[in-house]
């Protein structure tokens, strides 16, 4: 099974075909990878004592049981099982600061030779991650960053740029220029969701095109459904002027889509943000969401997985300019700060929607 690589994801019908082709195996994958996960620290999957000389990987998401993270990490295990690594998944059900550490303690002591990590707070795990280095494991940070210190690289989905960039415009052009906008993010410590958001801030104060446009707030779902829901909710009773809501988190986006659908905001209230093409879809469809964006999560997994085979081989050491090939997605480059960029944005409407199953 091939990659869409993102040049030729701008190309033709054919090239979103085998897209879509990818995404749906990556989807079924994903119960595999979600069945691996381990809840308890103690529990132990591949990891260092594996029986033969096997690379052994191991993914800590945020949190366990979220359908992007599952997405993601189905792509982490195409990649290891494409290097011949062992594949491994822990982590918390729960996206607090501390719940990972716990997790990396277990993975240092059972020997893990790379530990992907998408971290919950950029700093409370750095002692433990360092203590994974001193150690001899690789340290892969992907989808959110942890402090550069405690790292090798960084998978990053986009230019965060970017990701806050669209998010501004589908906003900007959906409530006609002005009006008050609210932001509902994941956890206020995770750190793609806090660099997005100081971009969107950013933006809306320095460009004259949204000198009407209004944050009058940002609150935290904590990639908790039902919290999620409940500070959709909270926005539009405390805000009654209120004409859009950013959310860039699946989580948030498609929570508060739920609540716009049966409400009498439905229509009136727009929305935007990152999410899942599969969990938006009713809500394109039905006019609650006119527009709203992401990426392919899996190939993020799958950089990642290849990413820590090259740390550890001594491919690549995590300096700018470094280069490692990602399987079918060829040739990626170390960028500053250790940033590895996976690929661009897509944005998801009522005309393209269909085209996708993830």
């Amino acid at each position: 099974m091939k990659f869409l690589r993102p040049t030729e994801a701008r190309g033709s019908a054919h090239s979103v075909r085998r897209l879509v082709s990818f995404a749906a195996i990556a989807a079924t994958f994903a119960l595999v990878a979600t069945g691996c996960a381990a809840e308890t620290p103690g529990d132990s999957g591949g990891g260092g004592d594996a029986a033969d000389d096997s690379l052994s990987i191991a993914f800590l998401p945020k949190q366990l049981n979220n359908p992007y993270t599952d997405v993601v990490l189905s792509g982490g295990e195409m990649g290891t099982e494409e290097i011949g690594g062992t594949y491994e998944v822990v982590g918390p059900l729960e996206a607090s600061a501390s719940s990972q550490v716990s997790f990396i303690n277990t993975l240092t002591q059972q020997g893990a030779d790379v530990i992907v990590i998408a971290a919950n707070d950029p700093d409370a795990v750095g002692p433990a991650l360092q203590e994974a280095r001193d150690g001899g494991a690789k340290i892969v940070a992907f989808d959110s960053d942890t402090n550069p210190d405690y790292r090798d690289v960084f998978i990053s989905q986009v230019v965060s740029k970017d990701v806050a960039l669209i998010q501004v415009e589908q906003i900007a052009e959906q409530i006609g220029g002005s009006g008050e906008i609210a932001i509902l993010s994941a956890t206020a410590n995770a750190t793609n969701q806090n660099e997005w958001i100081s971009f969107i801030e950013e933006e809306l104060a320095s460009n004259p095109e949204y000198a009407d446009i209004d944050l009058v707030a940002k609150v935290y779902g904590d990639d908790d459904d039902a919290k999620s829901f409940q500070e959709a909710q909270g926005l539009v009773s405390a805000y009654p002027n209120l004409k859009g809501i950013i959310s860039p988190t699946t989580v948030g986006i498609a929570a508060t889509a739920r609540y716009l659908s049966t409400s009498e905001y439905k229509g009136q209230i727009a929305l935007v943000g990152l999410g899942l093409p599969n969990e938006m879809r009713e809500f394109v469809k039905d006019g609650t969401v006119q527009e709203f964006a992401l990426w392919d999560p899996a190939q993020l997994g799958y950089v990642a997985a290849y990413a820590g085979q090259a740390l550890a081989d001594g491919t690549i050491t995590g300096a700018v300019g470094d280069t490692f090939e990602a399987g079918d997605l060829g040739e990626k480059e170390v960028g500053e700060g250790g940033i590895v960029i996976v690929g661009p944005p897509t944005e998801f409407n009522a005309d393209n929607i269909d085209d996708y199953d993830f």
